[in-house]
């Protein structure tokens, strides 16, 4: 009889990672992951020890989101039979902040149970971390914690996290985020009423409402312990790197840093390329070192695509490093746009075009008053006085305030936005609602406001806006011009301009259609400016996968919608005759575009069919953009460039 496996995941810095990693890393984190393997009634996790509570009860009080693992066929027993074999494991004293810690074992048991994994999101938060400036520098720190712990077991904090910040964008921030670490990182961790001696728990009493930061990370290499738990690793990942070791070898104690050193540079999320500490004196780690006929340790076992490439025995550093960097080679290749020269092209700045543009706001509040006041029967929960007072009250001042020169500090809170933006929606005709979405595209320019619109309502209400400029096929001029340059403003934010790609990129793709061909010129403006901030976000992100880094922050890329979004670029191109500047942003966006598309092999019978080659070079001649054609220098460059290293010859 199977039973239900499930996941319990905890924010363990109660969504300050989310808010704040951007200022001290300059890179998105969503949350400080821990994570627990719910089975046969009991919650299982690694902190001081293997503890097992009741669900919910630990220390860490209840969880942000609960994920259905799957089911697994293991009996009760058979799992506290791994868990006491686990236990010489996984004890205190081996527990590191980064490399060894509750998400290691969660995974492992998620593997042994299941045959499957914990999420990627989870697993490969450490690389994105340490990837940053500001944690390859606390990163020593971070080790001299647990490597110098007393024989109690718990960390010794730094001594002075000042040298550890300066690679911070916010060293004030960062320095007290340190300090936090180093106070969590004296606590035990441990649960009141929780076993860790013994298969059979005492259940845990109800933890209080603030979570311990014992476990905040897990670990850039895999500990397996089992075949199961490796199987599943070699099924995720193109290629995956493997050493068998054991607690007794002394030649892995000699190799096991630069093997680590090169799990930390070289691991890639979602599916890439993973590291993989198989100890042959642990659990069943035997019965995967037989599998593959590994009989001595250490070794070093090289697989692509889930198949033994290369085997290495012995301490040679050198040669590892050989071995690592060509097996990556042969499962990523380069992209072959890499090799290309393409100067203009690598001019072209990926910062946002935004609209900053700010009206008079007593004139447009006033005019919003009006068609308010205009409204003959107004319906909805937020009555029109309501409505009134808080654009008065708290909407124009806050504009007022964030615009200022210098912009002046103001407390506003932004959860009354969404629904009086429903109200107005709901109550006028959408030839007045432009007042409302640029109150929206102002406001986005703002960190604070940005920040709170990447979750909840603030993402869903800008969702709205958008969905309103496609419901017809006679938007008015005004809105459809308000709403592009209130998207392109959300791109002044990264982990907005990420939550609408990957939840209202067809709504956006269709409005971008739409405004492309617009008959007005300021709204193809815009339009091209928007498409250009999505090719710009997109590129960053394939950048840093081409240098290796391990961001796994972006959206699932869609070979459809980068065919439509091609489409709908060249589209426009070839008929714009008028504006010089949107040819040059629409053929930068094309050119970010196509440099390192992951979908070329697929994309270039479609340049082939559109003639993408001839109808960017028909662009410089006479009539092809005014009267004579593209007239710019640096412009025509591109274009050419764009036009004759890029797209395939006819």
């Amino acid at each position: 009889m199977s039973s239900p496996v499930r996941l319990h995941v905890y924010d363990l810095s109660n969504g300050l990672a989310r808010q704040m990693s951007m200022q001290l890393t300059g890179r998105q984190i969503y949350g400080i992951w821990h994570t627990s393997v719910i089975v046969f009634g009991k919650e299982v996790f690694y902190g001081q020890g293997i503890s097992i509570t009741l669900p919910g009860k630990s220390h860490h009080g209840s969880p942000l989101r609960v994920i259905d693992i799957g089911e697994t066929a293991i009996d009760e027993e058979t799992f506290m039979e791994y868990l006491t074999a686990m236990r010489e494991h996984y004890t205190a004293d081996k527990y590191h902040l980064l490399d060894f810690n509750c998400n290691s074992f969660t995974n492992d048991c998620v593997g042994f149970l299941t045959g499957g994994s914990i999420p990627d999101y989870i697993k490969s938060l450490p690389t994105d971390f340490l990837s940053t400036p500001f944690g390859a520098a606390l990163r020593p720190t971070i080790d001299a914690m647990f490597r110098d712990r007393p024989e109690t077991g718990v960390p010794t904090p730094p001594q002075d996290p000042r040298a550890s910040v300066s690679a911070s964008p916010n060293p004030a921030l960062a320095a007290n985020l340190l300090q936090a670490i180093a106070v969590h990182a004296r606590q035990t961790g441990s649960v009141p009423g929780a076993s860790t001696a013994g298969p059979y728990p005492t259940p845990a009493p109800t933890s209080p409402s603030t979570p311990a930061q014992d476990a905040p990370l897990t670990a850039p290499m895999n500990i397996c312990t089992n075949p199961a738990s490796f199987h599943n690793l070699l099924r995720t990942n193109r290629a995956v790197v493997a050493f068998f070791t054991s607690a007794t070898c002394r030649p892995c104690r000699m190799i096991e840093p630069t093997f680590e050193e090169l799990a930390r540079n070289k691991s890639r999320a979602n599916g890439g390329v993973a590291f993989a500490k198989i100890d042959l004196s642990v659990g069943m780690s035997g019965a995967v070192a037989s599998e593959y006929g590994v009989r001595v340790t250490p070794t070093f076992v090289f697989f692509s695509d889930g198949r033994k490439r290369h085997e290495l025995k012995g301490v040679n550093a050198p040669e590892l490093r050989t071995q690592v960097d060509l097996l990556i080679y042969d499962a990523f290749p380069p992209h072959p746009h890499t090799s290309l020269s393409l100067p203009a092209i690598e001019t072209v700045s990926l910062n946002a075009i935004l609209f900053s543009q700010v009206p008079n706001l007593d004139t447009m509040f006033g005019k919003l008053i009006g068609f308010v006041d205009g409204v003959s029967l107004w319906t909805g929960s937020v009555t029109r006085a309501q409505v009134k007072q808080t654009l008065s009250k708290t909407v124009l001042p806050f504009l007022k305030a964030s615009t200022a020169t210098p912009p002046q500090p103001i407390s506003v809170p932004f959860d009354h936005w969404p629904a009086i933006t429903s109200c107005l929606g709901s109550n006028l005709r959408t030839n007045e609602l432009f007042p409302v979405v640029d109150i929206w595209r102002i406001a986005l320019l703002n960190a604070k406001f940005s920040a709170w619109s990447t979750t909840g309502k603030g993402l869903e209400t800008i969702k709205v806006l958008v969905a309103k400029g496609i419901q017809s096929d006679n938007v008015p001029r005004n809105y459809l011009l308000t709403v592009a340059r209130m998207l392109s403003n959300a791109f002044s934010n990264d982990v907005l301009a990420r939550e609408l790609i990957i939840f209202a990129r067809d709504d956006i793709t269709k409005f971008l259609v739409d405004a492309l061909l617009h008959e007005d010129t300021v709204v193809r403006t815009a339009a091209a400016s928007l498409a250009f901030n999505i090719a710009a976000y997109l590129q960053k992100l394939r950048v840093g996968k081409v240098q290796g880094r391990n961001d796994n922050t972006g959206p699932e890329e869609s070979d459809e919608q980068e065919f439509e979004m091609v489409t709908a670029i060249l589209g426009a191109i070839e008929q714009e005759q008028k504006s010089e500047e949107i040819v040059h942003r629409l053929t930068a966006c094309l050119a970010l575009l196509l440099r390192l598309s992951p979908f070329m092999e697929q994309l270039t019978p479609l340049l082939e069919g559109l003639n993408a080659r001839e109808v960017l070079k028909g662009k410089l001649e006479r009539a092809g953009c005014g009267e004579t054609g593209i007239g710019k220098k640096e412009v025509r460059t591109l274009v050419l460039e764009v036009a004759e290293q890029l797209c395939p010859r006819p």
